[in-house]
C-alpha cells in the first residue's frame, strides 16, 4: 500500500505520531485525519500462572480495565 501511495496510485494510513517521518520518507502528503482508532491485543499463555512481572502487570491492568468497563454479572 505504501508503494502505491508513494507512486500516486493509492493511499495508506499511518499513525499521526509518525507523520513527520512518513511524509518525507515516502514523499506523500496528508489528505485527512480519522477519529481515534483503538487496537485490541490478546495475550495467550500455556502456563496456568503468569510469572514474568511485566506480563503480570499488563494482565492485571487489562483485567481491571475490562471489568471496570462492563457491568458485573450476577452469580
Amino acid at each position: 500500500m505504501k508503494a502505491f501511495g508513494q507512486a500516486g496510485a493509492g493511499l495508506f494510513e499511518a499513525p499521526g505520531a509518525i507523520e513527520r517521518e512518513v511524509r518525507p520518507h515516502y514523499r506523500v502528503e496528508v489528505i485527512g485525519h480519522l477519529d481515534p482508532v483503538t487496537e485490541t491485543y490478546y495475550a495467550i499463555s500455556i502456563e496456568r500462572k503468569l510469572k514474568h512481572p511485566a506480563v503480570v502487570a499488563i494482565s492485571n491492568a487489562a483485567r481491571e480495565r475490562l471489568f471496570a468497563a462492563s457491568p458485573r454479572r450476577q452469580r
